[in-house]
């Protein structure tokens, strides 16, 4: 993929989906969000092509958690023509945001370093047969 067509697609997964907002702020407890609680969410959304979940197989790079509630998400994918190009940011953040003191979450895909196969954890690879 070119410079040009990574910055479209960048462009388009971040405009096409503005920052998700838990607007519903009398319910839950805004705060600092605990790190387990956001991997446990991340946790729970898995490509729809492998039978492992995102977390487990490395396809997030960063997690960055704000006072604020905020979290702020690096993410990559199996390769730049990944099918669930657009689904999987969208399942990450409605996920991550369901969890405690989470007020915001954005999800940004990065191409470098790319992904690749050793990323993935070890439950990942015995699931996938890779030992």
């Amino acid at each position: 993929m070119t410079d040009k067509n990574t910055e479209a697609f960048h462009e388009n997964v971040e405009s096409d989906k503005p920052v998700l907002e838990n607007n519903d702020q009398s319910s839950k407890e805004i705060g600092l969000p605990d790190q387990d609680d956001v991997i446990a969410a991340i946790s729970t959304v898995y490509d729809p092509e492998i039978p492992v979940n995102v977390y487990e197989l490395g396809l997030i790079y960063t997690i960055d958690l704000h006072d604020d509630g905020r979290v702020e998400i690096e993410m990559s994918l199996t390769a730049p023509n990944c099918p669930s190009a657009q689904e999987l940011p969208e399942m990450i953040r409605l996920a991550v945001l369901a969890a405690p003191k989470v007020s915001s979450v954005e999800v940004r895909i990065v191409w470098d370093p790319p992904w690749d196969m050793s990323r993935m954890s070890d439950d990942a690879r015995l699931a996938l047969n890779l030992f």
